[in-house]
């Protein structure tokens, strides 16, 4: 495919996604060769000949969309949809990540830096063991709560790795972590109380405060302190109100780690305050540089029985479409969860089950093959680091975890771009790296920072050196505009 029908693809793409999302900038204003067009994918585009029909193929209308009707068709029907469900942002992670993806299935040649998602394929060994409970028939439902071989060996990796002690019903297995963290969410939240959420934050963290009918409550962290949560800010936003502190460390999206030392003040504030919980969300324990160390919340003084522990298989095991992760609690709030599971979806696949009890299995913190995994992230993020770093007017906070780089390009807002137009906010200048330069990232407003622009470094270091080097290209002809 040529540069030009690329570019033109793109941008029709692109236009199309955002005018199904109201979490892109206003559907009537023109980025360059961009125009957010307020019709729906398949009416606008599809119809004007002007988008590859692979890309329609994948087209879903928005609620705002109407199919012309039939004469005979009934015009009392009432399929509105609920106000909870339309009140909620779609995860602009998601929009990005299906839009690089449509754009590389039309044959553009898009870097994707947006997923979440590690690079390498599920242990061997993981992946034979669900291959053999298909085999062996193991292919019914489970108990609700998930298999107690899984939960015992759970309760086994809580104890030796974070020193806490659970028994298996205070375990409860579920279809992937963000399961999970709905659910507790759910169970503990009434309407009117308020979710204490550090920003910048993963994308879920507001939209299911909301679904329970909570307010989410944004603190605001800055780079020059790593993105970690102050305890100072932390204590001037609570109220009677508060119900459930988040935290998430390693982070998502910034990578940073909070240090013992630090979670113990905030272990201290939130003893003052006898509804707070905490949410403590620890997807990524086991993607950590050294000297950077884990510490679970729920093993400081006192917050054992405040503390709704998260993890899940996903990320440490590269186990993401397996769809598994698990609640550690207090017994009455787990069983309050497995109630809403028992509703919703049953329990987990008996298949990833099995799977998840081999991935623990291969050891502390994953053993060899999650270090070997973690070796290469760390490569990854330095050679990242190094490069990015030199480029004029760009901030980065080394990540101590996970595998994001969240990285400050504000000092290019404002500036206008010759063929493209004015860069004034991450979705801007995301949408220009991906326009003109195919390499897909997340503007950071979906973390609540706009300043900042999320990469993915879970890709080929190969990858990497393609992409460092189109964003310099990127950002070369604002350079000289550019005050440090």
């Amino acid at each position: 495919m040529s540069s030009q029908s690329s570019a033109a693809v793109i941008s029709s793409a692109i236009a199309a996604a955002a005018s199904r999302s109201e979490s892109f900038p206003d559907s009537r204003k023109p980025i360059g060769s961009i125009r957010f067009q307020p019709l729906p994918l398949s009416l606008s585009y599809c119809k004007s000949g002007k988008i590859s029909s692979r890309i329609c193929a994948m087209a879903k209308p928005n609620d705002a969309e109407t199919l012309p009707s039939s004469p005979s068709s009934s015009s009392s029907v009432d399929t509105s949809l609920s106000p909870r469900v339309k009140s909620l942002k779609p995860s602009k992670t998601m929009v990005i990540t299906d839009l690089a993806a449509t754009l590389v299935q039309s044959g553009v040649p898009v870097i994707r830096l947006a997923a979440g998602e590690p690079d390498f394929d599920t242990p061997k060994t993981v992946s034979e063991a669900g291959i053999n409970a298909i085999r062996e028939g193991f292919t019914r439902y489970t108990l609700n709560a998930g298999i107690t071989e899984l939960r015992e060996a759970i309760c086994r990796k809580l104890k030796e790795e974070n020193g806490l002690s659970y028994a298996p019903d205070q375990i409860l297995v579920s279809n992937g972590a963000k399961q999970s963290i709905l659910q507790a969410v759910l169970a503990v939240c009434s309407p009117g109380d308020e979710v204490i959420i550090p920003a910048p934050y993963w994308v879920s963290y507001t939209e299911q405060a909301r679904l329970a009918d909570a307010t989410p409550v944004i603190i605001p962290t800055k780079i020059s302190d790593n993105f970690l949560l102050d305890p100072k800010d932390l204590e001037s936003k609570l109220t009677e109100k508060s119900r459930l502190l988040i935290l998430c460390s390693p982070s998502n999206p910034t990578g940073s780690v909070y240090p013992k030392s630090l979670l113990e003040e905030i272990a201290r504030i939130v003893a003052k305050h006898p509804r707070l919980l905490v949410l403590s969300d620890e997807i990524y324990e086991h993607i950590i540089y050294a000297p950077a160390t884990h510490t679970s919340f729920a093993s400081l003084p006192d917050m054992y029985e405040r503390t709704l522990t998260v993890n899940g298989f996903s990320k440490a095991f590269a186990m993401t479409g397996w769809r598994l992760g698990y609640l550690a609690g207090p017994k009455h709030i787990v069983a309050a969860c497995s109630k809403l599971q028992g509703q919703v979806t049953s329990g987990a696949s008996s298949i990833a089950q099995k799977a998840g009890v081999a991935a623990l299995g291969l050891g502390k913190a994953g053993g060899e093959t999650v270090a070997q995994m973690v070796k290469a992230y760390r490569e990854r993020r330095d050679f990242l680091v190094k490069s990015l770093s030199e480029i004029e007017g760009v901030k980065i906070s080394e990540p101590q975890g996970a595998f994001y780089l969240f990285i400050d390009f504000s000092a290019y807002y404002g500036l206008e771009v010759e063929g493209f137009g004015l860069i004034n906010d991450s979705s801007s200048l995301a949408l220009y790296f991906l326009d003109k330069f195919q390499v897909a990232m997340v503007p950071g407003d979906a973390f609540g920072d706009d300043s900042c622009i999320r990469i993915s470094y879970a890709t080929s270091l190969d990858v990497l050196q393609v992409a460092v080097e189109k964003i310099r290209k990127a950002l070369e002809p604002l350079r000289a505009t550019v005050s440090v």
